[in-house]
């Protein structure tokens, strides 16, 4: 693969809930140092709903020697809102490029879920429940979302190409189907689980008949045994009616079951010859781990490392984190 990658998070906000609370710049750039320095890493992919922390870590990244997928993901913004901060962003990823960064612009990631006007519900999580609903009436009134996208899309490649002259992608869901035409990259969060295991390659091999590379925008695991059949879902094992929020049921923490599916996935992926992955994600920082098992939100995290609440790291001393197993995993897969 050209890009042996991970997802950074710099703070996104479904529902009107924070992924990140903190954001210190220099923490930011010590960060993605050791993702290009420790992890090997080639490739960085920034997400975020402010622009201006999406600079931050783009401009640290640039710094480390990555390429930088700058990618903003908006929440609960309708098309109009957009097309603004995507016109927003290809001006700032076009900064970095002249600078002399390598940028990729990714404009936006599961829009008919996290955006408002194509799939009905007033917020990501709503819209989240009506896709799981199974409710056959429902799928069947959401017919039209699909050209509805892909023209939103043939808008939103035609805004940005205005201002940034790097490649263009847009990362997918697995349920969303566009007209590809308009981007460089054909970007899937390609995550695997029970539901579509037997046919994970297939689904794979299909991108590659638009004639672009495919990328893996996302795919990983929780911490817990039995993650990897719950693929994208896995961080559902949250009860956030309780208070303090808590696992909601018994689960056995299990590092290496982030492990395993990692190596079968990059396997696949050599095998299957996509252009770059990204393992989601490098932190999980608002599910932080805790010696109770019934309070280790941490246990819902994809991140390669488990933030601890209170105190450093032993391994990164001047990190609030501790390396998974995974971490070193990813170190050793993406330094061959």
């Amino acid at each position: 693969m050209h890009g042996k990658g991970i997802n950074y998070d710099t703070g996104t906000f479904p529902g009107g809930r924070s992924s990140r609370e903190t954001f210190d710049p220099a923490v930011v750039r010590r960060e993605l140092r050791i993702i290009a320095d420790d992890l090997h890493c080639n490739a960085v992919r920034v997400t975020g709903g402010d622009p201006a922390r999406l600079s931050v870590a783009g401009e640290a990244a640039a710094e480390a020697g990555l390429r930088v997928w700058f990618s903003p993901f908006p929440a609960e913004l309708n098309p109009e809102e957009l097309l603004e901060l995507f016109d927003d962003c290809a001006g700032r990823a076009e900064s970095l490029r002249r600078d002399g960064a390598d940028v990729v612009l990714i404009a936006g990631c599961e829009l008919s879920m996290f955006a408002s006007g194509f799939i009905p519900g007033e917020d990501a999580y709503a819209r989240m429940a009506t896709m799981s609903s199974g409710d056959p009436g429902l799928w069947a009134s959401l017919a039209e979302v699909p050209a509805k996208m892909s023209a939103f899309f043939a808008d939103v490649a035609a805004t940005v190409r205005k201002r940034f002259g790097g490649p263009v992608t847009y990362a997918a869901g697995p349920w969303e189907t566009l007209d590809w035409s308009p981007f460089d990259f054909v970007s899937v969060d390609a995550y695997r689980a029970a539901y579509n295991k037997a046919n994970y390659r297939e689904e794979l091999r299909r991108h590659f008949e638009h004639g672009k590379p495919v990328v893996a925008t996302e795919f990983g695991c929780c911490t817990y045994r039995g993650a990897a059949d719950a693929g994208a879902t896995g961080w559902m094992i949250i009860d956030r009616s309780a208070e303090p929020p808590a696992i909601n049921g018994d689960y056995q923490r299990d590092e290496g079951e982030q492990v395993r599916y990692l190596r079968e996935l990059l396997e696949i992926f050599e095998q299957e010859e996509l252009h770059s992955a990204f393992w989601f994600n490098f932190a999980g920082y608002h599910v932080p781990h805790r010696a109770d098992p019934h309070y280790d939100l941490d246990l819902a995290s994809y991140g390669v490392v488990k933030v601890l609440e209170n105190g450093t790291g032993r391994e990164y001393p001047d990190m609030a984190w501790e390396p998974k197993e995974v971490f070193h995993a990813l170190a050793a897969a993406y330094a061959d």
